[in-house]
C-alpha cells in the first residue's frame, strides 16, 4: 500500500518515520532473490522490436544534417527502406549492426560471437586481451574489422574497429526481466563528420 500524508493518521516522529519509510520501499524476500546473470540471459537469438527502436535512415539523416550536411528532400513521402545501407564493403559492420533485424549471441567466457543476417559473424573477448594494428597490417591483412569488449557491472560494452578506419561504441543490456535487450550504438564513419545515434 501506498500511503500519501493525507492518509496518515498518527503523527510519527521525523526520524522514526524516514526509517519506516526506508523499510517499506525494500521489496519483500528481496534478499533471497540473485540478480539475473546477463552472462547467461544475453545469450540467444534476437530481434529487433521496430516499435521501441530508432529507425536508422532516420539517424543517419539526423548525422549528416549534424556534420553539416544536406538531405535530398523527399517529395512523396518516405524513401525506400534500408536507403542508406550499402556502400563500400569496408562499411559493412556499420551495416550490419545497424540495418540487420536479427542478431544471434553465443558467449562462452571470455569468447563472444555476435551473429547477424547472411552468416556474418563477429567474434571478440571480454578479457582485456589487445590488437595494435598499423598501415602494413591493413595491406597485410586487406583490412580486418575487429571487436573488443567489457562487462560493466551487468552492461556489455563493446568498441569496434572497422576496415575504413573509424569506429562504433555499442551499449547492450538488458530489460523487461531479461526478455528485451537494449543496444544503444554509437556509429562513426571515418569519412562522417558526426556520429550515428542509436537505439
Amino acid at each position: 500500500m501506498i500511503m500519501t500524508p493525507t492518509t496518515v493518521r498518527h503523527r510519527v516522529l521525523p526520524g522514526l518515520g524516514a526509517i519506516l519509510l526506508g523499510l517499506c520501499l525494500t521489496p519483500v524476500n528481496a534478499q533471497d532473490k540473485e540478480p539475473p546473470d546477463i552472462k547467461k540471459l544475453i545469450i540467444g537469438t534476437w530481434l529487433v522490436n521496430e516499435a521501441l527502436s530508432q529507425n536508422t535512415d532516420d539517424q543517419v539523416e539526423a548525422a549528416i544534417k549534424s556534420a553539416g550536411g544536406k538531405v535530398e528532400r523527399r517529395w512523396f513521402g518516405r524513401r525506400a527502406e534500408d536507403y542508406y545501407r550499402g556502400g563500400p564493403a569496408e562499411h559493412e559492420l556499420y551495416d550490419r549492426m545497424s540495418y540487420d533485424d536479427v542478431l544471434t549471441i553465443d558467449f562462452n567466457d571470455p569468447e563472444f560471437r555476435f551473429g547477424y543476417e547472411d552468416n556474418y559473424q563477429r567474434v571478440f573477448f571480454t578479457d582485456g586481451r589487445t590488437r595494435s594494428t598499423g598501415v602494413s597490417d591493413y595491406f597485410r591483412e586487406g583490412g580486418v574489422d575487429y571487436s573488443f569488449a567489457s562487462w560493466e557491472a551487468d552492461t556489455l560494452l563493446v568498441e569496434a574497429r572497422p576496415r575504413d578506419g573509424g569506429f562504433t561504441e555499442e551499449i547492450y543490456s538488458l530489460e523487461a526481466e531479461g526478455t528485451r535487450l537494449r543496444a544503444v550504438l554509437y556509429i562513426e564513419p571515418q569519412n562522417f563528420g558526426a556520429p550515428i545515434e542509436l537505439i
